[in-house]
């Protein structure tokens, strides 16, 4: 755990506090750019964590807000790190939008998002480029051009609302934070006036509560592992599950003095964990 104990001392207050062997977990999400991973560099101890979680017996599910990429783009990613994955491990933001748009019974979408993220949607029979859109989807676009900034605007102006994959703003690289899909939303807002009339993704705990009551557990049996409050912390204080803060990626230990989530355990990096 990280050594401050003006931290460490506010944690767990909605919880009870958790130890770095996580004793009582069966089953952990975690977050993967700037907790298992950062851009193309796997951080050192992440490989041995996850072969501790399969000695444990503590089953591991790979969580992400950035709808990029698809599942077959995730699952070569981490197997290119050496990370055994299949895809019913992967849960993205893309997941919530889907279930979302069904609920909501839409089919006609204008979509600002890449092919990965098109070829989900069209999977499920999900037009994405459609004249009569029901709704602007707005994805993490690496792709995006002025064309599609210009289309999604004029739907927009024209009555067509908005949906978001995530809110996440940035999108941590080595290089430093890029511009993600909440970004992408002020833009629309200064050039429209609109914002999005639902934004699914973390924080939002059903990405994660569907999967808990589908393996039979309860919410205090299993930790989110994440390195932003916003997200992940939130997500986990929504589901009821234990937050694992790593300060690995976007939050620093500063940022928690001031911060309304309680994580259940703030530690450097995975490497700590199991």
């Amino acid at each position: 755990m990280v050594p401050n104990e003006n931290i460490t001392a506010t944690i767990g207050e909605k919880m009870n506090a958790l130890n770095e062997d996580m004793t009582g977990i069966e089953a952990v999400f975690l977050d993967l750019d700037g907790t298992i991973y950062l851009g193309g560099n796997l951080f050192e101890g992440s490989i041995e964590f996850l072969n501790r979680c399969e000695k444990r017996g503590i089953q591991r599910f790979f969580l992400s807000n950035n709808s990029s990429k698809s599942v077959s783009e995730y699952l070569a990613k981490l197997n290119g790190f050496g990370i055994p994955a299949e895809a019913k491990d992967i849960l993205l933001s893309t997941h919530d939008l889907l279930s979302w748009l069904a609920k909501e019974g839409i089919t006609e979408t204008y979509l600002v998002g890449t092919e990965g993220m098109r070829s989900m949607l069209e999977e499920v029979g999900i037009k994405t480029h459609s004249n009569q859109p029901q709704y602007v989807v707005l994805g993490y676009d690496t792709e995006i051009n002025y064309e599609k900034l210009t289309a999604a605007s004029i739907h927009l102006h024209n009555g067509v609302p908005l949906v978001a994959s995530h809110p996440d703003v940035v999108c941590p690289s080595p290089e430093g934070g890029l511009p993600d899909t909440g970004a992408y939303m002020a833009l629309f807002k200064a050039t429209t006036g609109i914002s999005p009339t639902h934004i699914c993704g973390k924080p939002n705990p059903d990405m994660i509560l569907h999967k808990i009551e589908e393996l039979g557990l309860k919410p205090e049996q299993c930790a989110m592992v994440g390195d932003r409050l916003y997200t992940d912390m939130e997500m986990a204080e929504r589901a009821g599950v234990h937050g694992i803060l790593v300060l690995s990626g976007e939050t620093t230990l500063g940022d928690l003095g001031g911060a309304s989530q309680n994580p259940s355990l703030v530690v450097e990096s995975v490497a700590e964990l199991c």
